[in-house]
């Protein structure tokens, strides 16, 4: 790898971020280049208008920090500490040496960085502190049932971590490799409850969620006063409502907390949690939610945060209907899928959902990085919750039926984008 001359203080630029550092961004090193050498050639392949306001906010910073220059001692010389010369490092948030890169508050505040103020709350970003290590693991027990696809992942993230986790799974072999790297074993759900503080669960459907708490040892079996249960399964509100009924009717502490993202989100350690129900919980689990996910929010009593993923769900998966429908027309019309890909990229819809799902279907990939069978499943309870507050939903009904077509394709334990064959057979 070609070493990169850098020192912190410096002005660089990059094809997919300009500056060092913008909102907790991370850059490879060798994606990085000088600024004023490569300008114009950033310029020329970053045309949008979000880069061309950061280069104006650049030059205009540069045009008043030289004016300050020059209007000094003569001798050129600025205020504050001498900018290092050492090589360019990551920067944690608790590094002193952070001075020579105070042009970024400036440039923040230039492009007027601002976070929406919501009613909700959410505990600290996480984006970093799964790659620095910084969590500080809480002290109690932590029982996960469900190893699917974003189960593994979350679990693998809370060991990393540093937390004690004990662990089960229907189909026990699963278990094994966590057992490897540290995590306990229990042999039913409600002995992980009477071994642990707070036990999340994550399995696949509303049928699979009643049944690990109300089923032949089951959750429930092992609730006690002050005992903590997280139902992270994307589900319907009624589910959730029966399920914390039952739980706090034992004594026990509910929360839901269900996860936008997929697999790879959640090995990376990136996934986005929502939850409601006891505050309580939800401040006990933070280093929890930290280890797995990027942010999470809380949205009050529980039975919100079922309601809002569900239409995330929903929306995301009338989207990727969309995209496969896109696409095959594409084909039919004689036009390029690959071209449309790059315009796609290139305009005000680009983003990574986009760019991966769209090469899975181009190059026939359709490995499951959120099986098919769970969106469809999202798109008929956001569907049937319409139906209860008498709100139409007829995108989702019309790209549910797509996604039905596709799981009578046999498509279901295929990723979500496998919904382009429902198109072309």
């Amino acid at each position: 790898m070609a070493t990169v001359h850098l020192r912190i203080g410096d002005l660089v630029c990059s094809k997919h971020l300009c500056f060092l550092d913008l909102h907790s961004a991370w850059i490879k090193i060798e994606q990085l280049k000088p600024y004023h050498p490569h300008k114009e050639e950033m310029i020329k392949i970053n045309k949008g208008k979000r880069f061309q306001q950061a280069v104006d906010a650049v030059e205009d910073f540069l045009k008043k920090a030289k004016g300050k220059e020059q209007g000094s001692d003569g001798k050129g010389e600025t205020k504050g500490k001498k900018t290092s010369n050492k090589p360019l490092k990551i920067l944690e948030e608790d590094d002193e040496d952070l001075s020579p890169a105070s042009s970024m508050e400036v440039i923040s505040k230039r492009l007027k960085i601002i976070e929406e103020d919501t009613s909700s709350t959410s505990i600290q970003a996480a984006d970093s502190t799964a790659i620095n290590g910084s969590i500080t693991p809480t002290d109690k027990r932590i029982g996960f049932l469900g190893l699917g696809l974003m189960g593994s992942g979350i679990v693998s993230n809370l060991l990393k971590m540093g937390h004690v986790v004990t662990v089960w799974n229907r189909t026990a072999e699963k278990c094994d490799l966590f057992i490897q790297e540290g995590a306990r074993l229990g042999r039913t759900p409600a002995e992980v409850v009477s071994m642990c503080d707070i036990t999340f669960s994550c399995v696949s459907d509303p049928k699979a969620a009643k049944d690990l708490v109300l089923g032949p040892s089951g959750v429930l079996q092992g609730i006690r006063p002050g005992k903590c249960y997280v139902e992270m399964s994307t589900v319907d509100p009624e589910t959730i409502a029966e399920l914390s009924q039952s739980i706090t009717t034992r004594g026990g502490r509910f929360l839901e907390a269900p996860v936008a993202g997929s697999q790879q989100l959640s090995n990376d350690g990136m996934l986005v949690i929502l939850a409601a129900g006891d505050r309580s919980v939800y401040e006990d689990c933070s280093s929890c939610f930290q280890a797995m996910g990027k942010s999470s929010f809380f949205l009050g009593e529980a039975g919100n945060a079922a309601k809002m993923m569900l239409i995330l769900n929903m929306v995301q998966g009338s989207f990727m209907a969309t995209i496969a429908e896109g696409l095959t027309l594409a084909q039919a019309t004689g036009q390029s899928q690959q071209t449309l890909l790059d315009i796609l990229c290139q305009g005000q819809m680009a983003s990574t959902f986009v760019d991966q799902k769209c090469q899975n279907i181009l190059q026939g990939n359709f490995k499951p990085d959120y099986y098919l069978k769970h969106i469809q499943k999202d798109l008929r309870l956001a569907i049937s919750m319409g139906d209860t507050a008498n709100h139409p939903t007829p995108m989702a009904a019309a790209a549910n039926e797509v996604y039905k077509r596709a799981k009578a394709l046999d498509q279901s334990d295929n990723d979500m984008s496998a919904v382009y064959r429902a198109y072309i057979h």
